[in-house]
């Protein structure tokens, strides 16, 4: 038993899960609301065997999944942000909508996926986990089965997503074909022979463009604005937080751990992804007027930020990209906690940013939450965002790369007017019909406690977050 105690959170999600669905299947519509809070139980559950989870066991099962305070850290971001997922969509779906026990469970088992993501250590776990998380993503997609855009949105994410994991397949087999092996520490020890050639690095570059597109950077964003304002907007909120940190954490340790000594070949792709995920993320959302497909571009941009730090390498890179990370995923589950709040005063939801005009006249609260986290996503001081920020910029100076920071900085700024266009339509613009007033107490404090954590106050995690990235990230080296 002991060699399966590094995996009790996955044991406790699968045997959990696969519990959930028999219940799903028996109680049907009935029982979602029991299933949705028993799944949230068992993310909670998970999250709290990480306490006594092995820092620095290395890699198990001959080198398939790593146990490490890296995957640890990874799952604690993961875990709790499914949970919020669940609890937004048992409000939401209940104002008319089908709302069926099987929600919670594919969230349990994309849970599941995630936690492989973070945890690998091979070429064959970072695919099975990969698409594990995709699989229950392509179906919670489409959900609303009666909605067009949610259809929409299913197809393009389910045909795009396969393009992808075709590319993503096509690389692992040439990067197997070149070393012979499927571990990172096998790839790091056949780039390490010396210089690359050119089948590795076209495995390479055809791995890092199947990751590119589960992190929606540039130029493999194109699904995430059409699926994001298509799909549920608890869904949306999920797609934009847990799956979006898991890969970006995959994509650190595929680069540090598995493709270290190629540092200086890969570096380069991610540099441009980096650059054009933040300026593409800035200047498109200008003209946007469905505030989810904003946040998608928001989304894109922030990715773009998480970049610079992996372009960095190194422990510092690492550490910052693990930072901003988990800062990100607060801010984002926030700002869409907040979405699901805009309803019209039929209770129908709203998604056009026309519809916040005056809302600080009308909901006070409620207009400062929503100013709190586009500020903090703009990472405007003194709000906590401006720090994940500094930390990325900060890695890359240390490493070199001042004109990226340089560059990085001034995207910075461009992305800032779309943020504040918000702000300026809740405060300054005459006030719009208004909300209806939502009695859901759990995402009223889910709310809170994120404005808590985004606000100045969020400085004082700065040290213990900090130092627990550190460590993090040195795990991999």
């Amino acid at each position: 038993m002991g060699r399966f105690a590094p995996l009790l959170p996955e044991l406790i999600l699968s045997i959990g899960g696969t519990i959930l669905m028999m219940v799903a299947a028996f109680t049907g519509r009935r029982g979602s609301s029991v299933t949705s809070w028993l799944a949230v139980g068992l993310l909670l559950a998970a999250t709290v065997a990480l306490i006594g989870a092995p820092s620095h066991a290395g890699p198990i099962f001959d080198g398939f999944v790593g146990a490490d305070l890296f995957a640890s850290f990874g799952k604690a971001i993961i875990f709790p942000a499914a949970a919020v997922a669940i609890i937004a969509a048992h409000g939401w779906f209940e104002r008319g909508t089908e709302h069926a026990s099987e929600y919670a469970v594919l969230i349990v088992f994309s849970a599941v996926g995630m936690s492989v993501m973070v945890s690998a250590t091979s070429l064959v776990a970072l695919y099975v986990g990969l698409e594990l998380t995709s699989l229950a993503s392509y179906v919670l997609a489409a959900y609303r089965r009666t909605d067009e855009r949610s259809a929409e949105a299913g197809l393009k994410y389910f045909v795009l997503g396969a393009l992808a994991s075709g590319i993503l397949l096509y690389g692992i087999s040439l990067l197997y074909g070149f070393t012979g092996t499927m571990s990172f520490t096998g790839l790091a020890a056949a780039f390490g022979r010396g210089a690359p050639t050119l089948g590795l690095l076209f495995g390479l570059v055809f791995v890092l463009a199947g990751l590119a597109f589960k992190i929606s950077a540039v130029p493999f964003h194109m699904w995430t604005p059409d699926v994001y304002e298509g799909a549920p907007t608890p869904v949306t909120a999920f797609f934009a937080s847990a799956p979006k940190a898991a890969a970006v954490l995959l994509a650190t340790r595929l680069c540090v751990e598995g493709l270290g000594p190629a540092t200086d070949a890969w570096r380069q792709i991610v540099i441009f992804a980096a650059l054009a995920s933040i300026f593409l993320g800035a200047v498109a959302a200008w003209g946007q007027t469905n505030i989810k497909r904003l946040l998608a571009y928001s989304s894109i941009n922030n990715v773009g930020f998480a970049l610079i730090g992996l372009a960095a390498a190194g422990s510092a890179g690492a550490s910052a990209v693990l930072f901003y990370m988990a800062v990100y995923v607060v801010m984002t589950l926030g700002a869409f906690l907040c979405v699901l709040w805009m309803r019209n005063s039929d209770g129908q939801p709203v998604e056009e940013i026309a519809t916040l005009s005056g809302l600080a006249q009308t909901r006070p609260g409620f207009a400062a939450a929503i100013a709190i986290f586009m500020f903090s996503l703009a990472g405007i001081p003194p709000l906590f965002g401006f720090w994940p920020k500094l930390v990325v910029f900060r890695a890359a100076i240390a490493s070199g790369y001042i004109s990226l920071a340089v560059a990085g900085i001034l995207g910075t700024v461009v992305g800032a007017y779309y943020y504040l266009k918000i702000i300026k339509v809740m405060y300054m613009d005459e006030p719009a019909e208004p909300y209806a007033r939502i009695r859901q107490p759990v995402q009223g404090a889910l709310i809170l406690l994120a404005a808590v954590l985004v606000s100045p106050l969020g400085y004082l995690l700065i040290g213990p977050l900090g130092s627990l990235t550190d460590k993090a990230a040195g795990s991999l080296f």
